[in-house]
Formats: C-alpha cells, structure tokens, sequence
C-alpha cells in the first residue's frame, strides 16, 4: 500500500489520544494529500457526505511486536481477549480505521485540497492509507451488540481546573478538548498514582494533572518548551 495524506493533529505523543475516534468531538485535524493526488477532482463530490472513513497506519508502533492476546483498557488492563475482538493498536498489518466528522474543506495554493475534520484519535503526522465516505443506510446497524465494550462505553471522571488562572493559559477550543480527553482517563490501568503528578501534550500546550476516585484537576498549563514553575 502506499501513503494517500498524512494527517496533522494536535497529539505529538501517544499518551492522551483518544482510544476511539468520536470520543472528542473537539479534537481536530487537518488531511494534508500527498502530491500525486492534490487534485481537486481526487476528492469532488465529497462535500456531500458529513462523515468519513478513514483507513491508516499505527506508524509508532512499528518496532513492538503484535499478540494473539491482548489486555482491553475497557476491562481495566487486567483480562486478555484476541486481538481481533478488540482494537487494539499492536495487530498484525498495524491498520487504523477512525470514523470522523467533516468541518471543512479548503484549496490551498501549495497543498491543493486540504480536509478538516473533527473527532480524531490520531497521533499528528499519521499516514492515511485510504479514505472513504461514510454511509448511514450501510455503516449504522441500529441492531449492533457491542460486546464487552458497551458495559463500560460511558465510564468517565469529572474535570475539574485548579484555578481559573490556569484555566485561561490556553485558548478556549484547546481547553474544550483537553477536557473532553482527560474526561476519558488516558492513565494506563496500571498507572493510577493518587500522588502522581501526569503529564501530557496537546497542540502544543503541556498540560499536567493529578488524579483521584472518578477526578482528574488540571494544576498546570503552558506551552511546550516555555517550562514550568515548581507544581505542588
């Protein structure tokens, strides 16, 4: 196969990105095409649809083999089930398939077509293997089961800010975003320090939070690379 588009996100690092896509409405990106398809006839007629497929690489995780038998976040870290009854991100061809929102579409005088959408759960500069239009009559199954996934679908924590003055060092679509994602628990299920102070990135911002019973506050925000004053 070869890379169609790269997409540009705001995640620079694995920790924190979203473990499906749809889960951040907030979260956005930016499908920049490779130059043998920035033609604007490779996409005419996709404005018509609201949502996409799209079909990409897990391009970090190239050196970690795969397994048959895999521990789902969804069941605390600590029951196996195969990898092909769960979306693991460590599988055999190392294939992503992310449905998201269509929010615009621009030409760019050097990039030819560029799509934004919305709801994404890739790390920034993934490669896009192919793209599709979403179909409700076909895609939606309103008779789907979704197995031990849906016992644990809407388990979220609260968000909660340490101050306002925290609150307003990054800007107000970014703030909607990291809320959104920390409401999630990015924390690995054997990493849940009371005491820890986590740390993770987003359009580049550092964002650092500490986390209790079902709560996550947020005690720090600057941009990356400008440092932080002692946390407590």
């Amino acid at each position: 196969m070869e890379t169609i588009a790269h997409i540009r996100t705001g995640f620079s690092e694995k920790f924190g990105i979203p473990r499906q896509s749809g889960l951040v409405p907030a979260a956005k990106g930016r499908i920049f095409f490779e130059k043998q398809y920035r033609n604007p006839d490779a996409i005419r007629g996709i404005e018509e649809f609201s949502h996409l497929w799209l079909i990409w690489g897990f391009s970090a995780n190239k050196e970690k083999k795969s397994s048959l038998l895999v521990n789902p976040p969804r069941l605390g870290g600590k029951e196996k089930r195969g990898v092909f009854a769960t979306r693991s991100p460590f599988r055999p061809n190392g294939l992503g398939l992310s449905s998201v929102v269509i929010e615009k579409i621009e030409i760019d005088k050097k990039y030819g077509p560029v799509i934004w959408v919305s709801g994404v759960d890739m790390l920034d500069n993934t490669p896009i293997y192919d793209i599709k239009p979403y179909l409700p009559y076909a895609d939606c199954h309103e008779d789907a089961v979704g197995g031990f996934a849906d016992e644990h679908r809407w388990d979220e924590v609260d968000v909660q800010w340490d101050s306002m003055d925290i609150k307003e060092c990054i800007p107000t679509e970014n703030c909607k975003a990291v809320e959104q994602i920390l409401r999630q628990d990015p924390r690995a299920s054997y990493n849940k320090n009371d005491d820890y102070i986590y740390g993770m990135s987003y359009n580049g911002y550092d964002i650092r939070f500490k986390a209790g019973r079902n709560k996550i506050t947020v005690i720090g925000v600057c941009r990356i690379g400008c440092g932080f004053k002692k946390i407590k």
